[in-house]
């Protein structure tokens, strides 16, 4: 974001470290340089429901701050990552006198809104095995390959139940399910996807 060159400063987060919690006031955006956080809820039972993987160039806390409200969500880096901290008063100013970032700001608002609309019709309407292999798409599609073909992220079975909305136990069972199928490869936290066509069907049964 080069309009807020001079105005953040660079902050660096280990992995698993908070970088904002629910519930807090917001004093700024952070923008990711490099890294990946996840952005999650809690349940009443303490169950983290994992909303979105935010990546290097996403902008997070902005919704909070122009609404004037907590963050309703918390981010915690999934790997070692740095941000940049925008202050709120700059964030601001420089909205108020830039119409075009300004503009950008609400599309990119807009498709998050979207996005998360998804998600709910995702969660109430297909079965988890649907919605799993729905995710899998949507993963190599957002965050891309490695150089050995796997998706550019690493994530635990417990990370990978609480984006889809179900159990460990019902994802660790699936994930080897879509493995005998020949659907994906698996080696530790990462995963290829082996036939992308068979994993749209199974998506949009």
């Amino acid at each position: 974001m080069e309009e807020f060159s001079g105005l953040k400063k660079s902050i660096f987060f280990r992995k698993g470290e908070a970088i904002l919690e629910e519930g807090q006031n917001p004093k700024g955006v952070f923008c990711l340089k490099t890294g990946k956080c996840k952005l999650f809820t809690r349940g009443f039972n303490g169950k983290e429901q994992i909303l979105r993987i935010v990546q290097s160039g996403d902008v997070i806390g902005y919704r909070s701050l122009l609404s004037e409200e907590q963050f309703s969500a918390s981010a915690v880096a999934l790997e070692d990552t740095w941000a940049c901290f925008i202050p709120e008063v700059y964030f601001t100013k420089v909205l108020t006198h830039n119409p075009k970032l300004n503009k950008e700001i609400m599309k990119v608002a807009m498709h998050e809104l979207g996005e998360a609309g998804k998600q709910i019709t995702s969660l109430a309407q297909k079965t988890v095995r649907e919605r799993l292999a729905d995710e899998f798409l949507h993963l190599e599609d957002r965050m891309g390959l490695d150089e050995e073909g796997f998706i550019n992220i690493s994530l635990t079975r417990e990370e990978i139940a609480n984006v889809i909305g179900t159990a460990t136990e019902s994802a660790i069972r699936l994930i080897s399910e879509f493995k005998s199928d020949g659907l994906i490869e698996v080696k530790g936290r990462r995963f290829r996807l082996l036939d992308r066509e068979k994993l749209r069907k199974i998506s949009t049964f």
